[in-house]
Formats: structure tokens, sequence, C-alpha cells
């Protein structure tokens, strides 16, 4: 016999057999006594399915997550088990072809999942929305292929810049699906001997020129400003639809939840925009002089074997990296020029830390006259907790695949924070 003490309850527990159901009297210190039928389960895998399965009929909305074997893919899977209405139906990961999840990540044995495959061998027809966990600039092909009814959540960079002449400077590869981008820069496509075209980079607008009689269709940005030089034209004005739009989720909830494509922030871009952008917002800080010293845990760099990230060059040290030409610099500068709309440069420095997760940027502006440090902290009251796989990764695309389908944007992300 063995004893408990829960509270102000007191337990007398026996040990069971395998298949006994035994009665087990709970005694109250009140003095009265609850009597509970208890038995063991047949089996380990028994315990381990009894609940995914109780729960398989709830789930509405079908999920495949493609690329699932990398860190992001199993930080989803994670969130996802405990979503009450997200159930995963397709898995794909291709060097980890015909595998079980739990054969790669321990951690995930318990649930129910079907078999990883290769993406070239995937049935989309019993799947509603994709988190799509792969590496930038194998995205934008697959994406492009998906059937057009999926709601799409993308967590590489392949469709966060609107720019994809910017997108291929920083990135190295031209953009491979420029379609499915918010906009075009025009400035290669040689309308520039009809008229002038200065940008505002905002919405997408259509717009129908006539040019000596002949109808031309062209994308261009909303509040564009078109200064007629010799040639007559008609102008006329309508919202195009969007396809990519970027899933910074409390700055952007409206066009979430319309959208069918979503380019999931990255890390540090959103430990930066969510506090800057409401300062910028309210006029509180100057456009100038902002400098931001991040850094991130080795996860962030994802789980492919890399001579940097071996534990030796990590361990008990701290290094920046892609000073002056990290990747993140564009994403940051398009979002905060967005709230200003004016033009906004950054000194940002990332280093990383030998942690496995975790994120934390320190930003230092120079306060707009007469502002004082508490009007900024009352501007920022709340509190943004970042992390490279929960909110600045994995958390926000279920945040963001909430939205769009319609549900409360927090559903499956109520967990108390990981410590240590």
């Amino acid at each position: 016999m063995s004893s408990a003490a829960l509270g102000s309850i007191f337990v007398d527990v026996r040990c069971l057999r395998k298949n006994e159901v035994g009665r087990l009297e709970i005694r109250r210190r009140n003095g009265s006594v609850l009597r509970v039928k208890a038995s063991v389960a047949s089996s380990q895998q028994s315990l381990q399915l009894a609940k995914p399965e109780a729960q398989k009929s709830e789930k509405t909305v079908r999920i495949g997550v493609l690329g699932a074997s990398g860190y992001t893919g199993a930080e989803i899977i994670r969130l996802l088990a405990n979503h009450p209405q997200f159930g995963i139906t397709l898995m794909t990961a291709d060097k980890k072809a015909g595998q079980s999840i739990g054969s790669v990540f321990p951690h995930l044995l318990t649930q129910d999942l079907p078999d990883m495959i290769a993406v070239k061998d995937a049935d989309f027809s019993d799947v509603d929305a994709v988190f799509c966990c792969l590496p930038h600039g194998t995205t934008q092909e697959i994406i492009k292929g998906l059937p057009t009814g999926l709601k799409i959540v993308d967590l590489s960079a392949d469709f966060r810049l609107r720019d994809i002449d910017e997108y291929d400077e920083w990135y190295g590869l031209p953009h491979k699906a420029p379609e499915l981008q918010e906009g075009k820069n025009l400035s290669k496509t040689g309308f520039r001997m009809y008229c002038l075209l200065q940008f505002d980079q905002f919405d997408i607008v259509l717009v129908k020129i006539a040019v000596h009689g002949v109808q031309l269709v062209v994308d261009v940005w909303e509040g564009s400003q078109i200064a007629d030089s010799n040639s007559k034209f008609n102008m006329k004005i309508g919202k195009k639809k969007k396809e990519a739009v970027y899933g910074l989720t409390e700055v952007l909830r409206d066009e979430i939840r319309n959208a069918r494509l979503i380019a999931n922030p990255g890390c540090y871009p959103t430990s930066i925009q969510l506090p800057l952008i409401p300062l910028i917002k309210a006029h509180l800080i100057e456009l100038t002089n902002i400098i931001i010293d991040a850094k991130s845990g080795v996860s962030g760099a994802g789980r492919g074997a890399k001579e940097a990230n071996l534990y030796t060059e990590i361990s008990e040290g701290i290094h920046s990296y892609g000073i002056t030409k990290h990747r993140h610099v564009p994403e940051i500068e398009q979002g905060l020029s967005d709230a200003s709309h004016s033009k906004v440069t950054v000194s940002f420095t990332p280093h990383l830390m030998p942690m496995s997760r975790g994120m934390q940027s320190t930003i230092y502006v120079q306060m707009a006259p007469g502002v004082t440090i508490e009007d900024l902290y009352q501007q920022l009251k709340t509190t943004y907790e970042i992390d490279n796989l929960v909110k600045g990764a994995s958390g926000q695309a279920v945040q963001n695949l909430n939205l769009m389908m319609g549900f409360p944007e927090n559903m499956g992300l109520q967990y108390q924070p990981l410590f240590p």
C-alpha cells in the first residue's frame, strides 16, 4: 500500500495488475468518502492511441505539413496535438519518406499521425490547409503547383519580400512564382516610354492605360502617381486580388483573414517590427538611427548539418554573423517603411547564442521631440514575448491559419511558456 496527500484529499492507492479493475476509496479530511473505480490499460500502445482516436473525429480542418522533419515542422506538429480544430492528414519529408514522425522526433511518438512521404507523392485531396516548412528557394515552385483551393502558410522567406528584384538580390535566386507576390516592380517592364511611374509601395491597383488607342493592363502600387508626358490615356483603378500577404498578425489581421497564401514573417523581423511599428505609427520615434542588437538560439538556423553550428563552435561563446548582409534586413525595412509611409533603414546586427531556442532584440531609438520614456512604455504596455520557433515561426503560423479559417487566433496556442 502507498499513500499520497493531494491538497485536502487523502488517497489510499494499491498496485493493480494488468487489466485488473479495482475500487479506490478517497477519504477527504472532513471525513466524507469518495469511491472511485480504476483500472490499468492493457498496453503502452493503448495508452498512446486512446486519446488521439477519441479526438480525431472532432477536428474539422485537415492539415498538411510540408517539410515535417525540420525544426519548424516538428514545432507545428507539437502545437497541433492539442488544437481542437486542426488535424494532420498529410506530412512530407523527402529525405525521411516512409518513416514515422516518432522515428525522427521521439518526443512526438505518442501522436497518431500518417507516415511521412515525398512531396511528389503527396495527394492533397484530403487536405484543406498547408503549413509549408521547406527551405528558402525550394518553396516557390511547390506552392505554385498546389491546388488553388488550399489555404497556405509558408514559413520560408520566399514570399516575404514584395519586390522580386530585391528577393533576387538578397537570396541570390530569381523568383520562380512572381505571379503570387503582392506586386511587381515595373521599372523593367518597358512601359516607362509611355509615362513616368512614381511608386509609393503599398497595396496594388489595376491600371488600364490607353496609349495611342492600344489598351495596356499593368500592375502598379496603389497610390502611384502617373504623370503623362506626351501620350493621352485613361486610367481606371480597382483592387487586384492579393495572393501572398505578409503575416505579421498583430499588424495585418484583416488582410490575413481574407488571404489564401500567407508569407509567415521571420523570427528576427517579428521581434523587431512588433515593438517598433506602434511607435512609428504614433510618431513617438525618429525614423533615423534605429540600431538593433539581436540574439537568437541555434535552432533558428535550421536542422541542416553546418560546421558553424557544431557544438564546439557554438558552446560557451557568442558571435555576430551576417553583418550588413543578413537576409532579414530587407524584410525589417519593408515593414517599417510601410508603417511610416517613407523609406526606413536600420542598423541590424544578429548574434548566435549557445542555446537551443529563444530570442531577444535590444533596439535603440531616438525619441521624437517632447516624447518621454513613459510615452513609449504606455504605447507598448502590452508585452511581446518572442521565441524563434513559436511566435517567431510555427506558433505565428498557427495563429495566422486560425485567422484564415475563422477561428480565434489564439486557439491551440494557450500553453504555459517553456522554462527552462
